[in-house]
């Protein structure tokens, strides 16, 4: 065996662990730059960070009546429910004076969830009996309906405590309510031996029950609505910025402004410091400029949807934005992620201004958002007694239209528009 020493080149691609944080930088949101900047304060000692951000800080909104002066906005949501919780009970001690009635009020009142439905499992300290009891006992306090354990209960004691007299209502409920669920009022109507009148009267006064009595009273739930990117019209002109003004500005720490000129490790520590300071630095101005440069063309893209609402969205790629700025796809992709953009129309996900195109048979194209809202309009229209099922629109889209849709796809557009099939939309005949 020969032993032998031999030399080889070899061209590779690699990506240096700056060049990838930078990327990652892209797709952040600004809170999420905001919490990053903050760590890199951390782990840099060379960083200081003057905070400008004013009192409405990425301002959170409060679902309900609760006010939200708090900087602590999230404890303030468990304090306002944990409250009404606490007033439940207060009124339940009203109403039962007896210790046992209390604690049991007590308990079921901090097992309900958000909707107000009792969630229990099956090891409780209290049997069958006694929960129903306490189920009751809570109809006294809050609102109708409130402690059921499933729908049909929620629905039978508002019958039982405000409607009484609504003996078909009831008996559906009990009953036949997966009949109702599916539409089957014939077999409704012949199981009970009652007309089908009667069926669709006990039908709409169903609908004026609530199925989530509690629904709003414990919903304090946070979201964050401050936006990355404004557009907003000034003078029949479109506006736009990055949303940034609140970032904390980025300095450089006095006393390491020389550095010497030995080469021990702690020189080099900080001349590595500093090498990533400036680095940050770049990156931040690197991220602004290419979300800049990527909402500019997107605003020339959909300027009719910006004056006009989503009925005039365009189609539009993240790859038609890549050609026209001159960058990759990926870039745009992470450019445009985890962004909410606030539009005359409201704030939302910058990604919905990105639709694929369909084809139409002159040649021209229309949006994926412009179908849907046809297809909204074309439902919302339909004759309700026999409503139109996906192939009947599919087939009216290519001869009205002139837009080839399968029935597959008109479902789909459906389901994510929340529109049930047409099985679910057909309204009783009389």
């Amino acid at each position: 065996m020969e032993l032998s020493v031999k030399q080889k080149q070899e061209l590779s691609l690699g990506m240096s662990f700056q060049l990838g944080q930078a990327i990652e930088l892209l797709q952040y949101s600004t809170y999420d730059l905001h919490q990053y900047i903050k760590e890199q304060e951390l782990e840099n000692p060379l960083i200081e960070l003057k905070e400008t951000y004013q009192d409405n800080f990425f301002d959170a909104g409060l679902k309900g009546k609760a006010s939200h002066t708090s900087t602590h906005l999230i404890d303030e949501a468990k304090s306002n429910e944990q409250g009404l919780r606490e007033a439940l009970f207060e009124q339940a001690k009203l109403l039962c004076s007896e210790d046992n009635e209390q604690q049991l009020l007590f308990y079921l009142i901090h097992n309900l969830n958000d909707s107000g439905y009792l969630c229990l499992t099956d090891k409780e300290p209290f049997d069958e009996t006694t929960i129903e009891k306490g189920v009751h006992l809570l109809q006294q306090i809050g609102p109708i309906g409130i402690g059921a354990r499933s729908l049909k209960e929620c629905l039978l004691l508002q019958i039982t405590y405000n409607h009484p007299e609504e003996t078909s209502a009831k008996i559906i409920i009990e009953q036949y309510l997966e009949f109702l669920a599916d539409r089957k009022w014939n077999e409704i109507a012949r199981a009970m031996q009652i007309p089908l009148s009667e069926v669709k009267r006990a039908q709409d006064f169903i609908k004026t029950l609530n199925p989530k009595p509690c629904s709003g009273l414990f919903d304090y739930s946070i979201e964050y609505v401050k936006p990355d990117i404004v557009v907003e019209m000034k003078e029949d002109k479109l506006v736009y910025y990055l949303n940034e003004a609140d970032l904390p500005e980025i300095h450089f720490k006095n006393p390491y402004t020389e550095f010497g000129s030995n080469k021990d490790e702690t020189t080099k520590y900080i001349s590595n410091r500093y090498n990533h300071f400036k680095w940050l630095l770049q990156s931040i101005e690197q991220r602004r400029l290419t979300i800049l440069k990527v909402v500019e063309v997107l605003i020339a893209k959909q300027e009719r949807f910006f004056k006009e609402g989503f009925q005039s969205l365009m189609p539009l790629t993240l790859k038609d934005i890549a050609i026209e700025i001159g960058m990759h796809e990926s870039t745009v992709s992470r450019a445009t992620m985890n962004k909410v953009i606030q539009t005359p129309w409201g704030a939302f996900d910058l990604r919905l201004l990105f639709t694929s195109k369909l084809e139409k048979a002159d040649g021209t194209s229309v949006s994926q958002m412009e179908v849907k809202t046809i297809l909204e309009t074309i439902i919302e229209k339909e004759n309700k007694i026999k409503p139109l099922s996906d192939q009947q629109i599919s087939n009216w889209f290519s001869n009205e239209k002139g837009i080839t849709i399968a029935r597959r796809t008109i479902s789909k557009y459906r389901d994510e528009l929340n529109i049930p099939p047409a099985s679910q939309r057909k309204e009783i005949i009389v």
